[in-house]
């Protein structure tokens, strides 16, 4: 099956599956399979239920709601990529921005090559997000001991952060306080990327959305940024 193909299936099964399990599926999927990484971009996709939530300011249950509801499909979503693709699932990361109605699924393989991947892909300012997503980082935790990043689409940045973690998010983690620590890495870190106002002229695109999630237990972190090119 050619990679347009199973693009195509893929974005019809996301599509149902989330139909299926929230009431409601998204307006619009767009998926890119790219080498060793896939990303699932998610348009207008919040059911009335989840609306009224966030107009009730419950933002935190609406949260809850999704994760728990993610924590039975990213099984289901990565089988499925393996039949579809045979491309094995070694990472797993997600986010909603909320204000858009949007969501990121990213999955990277197991087969990942990290060199021949990362390093080689070059896009518009990306020694300078690097710089700006580690004092950001300083900022809220430390400083990744790597980043890596490359240009996915036209419109899609992926950026991985290794090492980013400081010893007492390591010791709530072993406690088993990983929610509590998701809820509060989600909203300082997501707030300092979402005020900053380096990246559009860094990138030299408007940027739509940015997304960002950690494996707590591999001590990494994804960042997506959605952008629209400025012609």
């Amino acid at each position: 099956m050619s990679s347009n193909s199973q693009q195509t299936e893929l974005t019809s099964y996301i599509g149902k599956l989330l139909r299926d399990n929230f009431g409601k599926g998204p307006e619009s999927v767009f998926v890119t399979i790219e080498k060793s990484v896939l990303t699932v971009y998610l348009r207008n996709f919040m059911s009335p239920t989840e609306r009224v939530l966030i107009e009730q300011n419950q933002e935190k249950i609406f949260q809850q709601t999704r994760d728990s509801l993610m924590k039975v499909l990213i099984p289901e979503i990565k089988a499925y990529i393996k039949i579809l693709t045979g491309i094995e699932i070694r990472e797993f990361y997600y986010d909603w921005g909320i204000h858009n109605k949007s969501g990121i699924f990213v999955g990277i393989s197991t087969n990942l090559d990290t060199e021949n991947l990362w390093l080689t892909e070059e896009y518009e300012g990306k020694e300078k997000v690097h710089e700006e997503i580690s004092n950001i980082s300083q900022q809220v935790e430390k400083a990744p001991a790597e980043i890596y990043s490359c240009q996915l689409n036209p419109r899609t940045i992926l950026v991985i952060r290794n090492d980013i973690l400081v010893n007492i998010e390591k010791q709530l983690i072993r406690e088993g306080y990983q929610e509590i620590l998701l809820i509060a890495k989600r909203s300082l870190e997501k707030t300092y990327l979402h005020n900053n106002n380096h990246f559009e002229s860094l990138l030299k695109a408007n940027v739509i959305d940015i997304f960002v999630d950690w494996d707590f237990f591999k001590n990494k972190s994804a960042i997506v940024f959605i952008i629209k090119p400025n012609l």
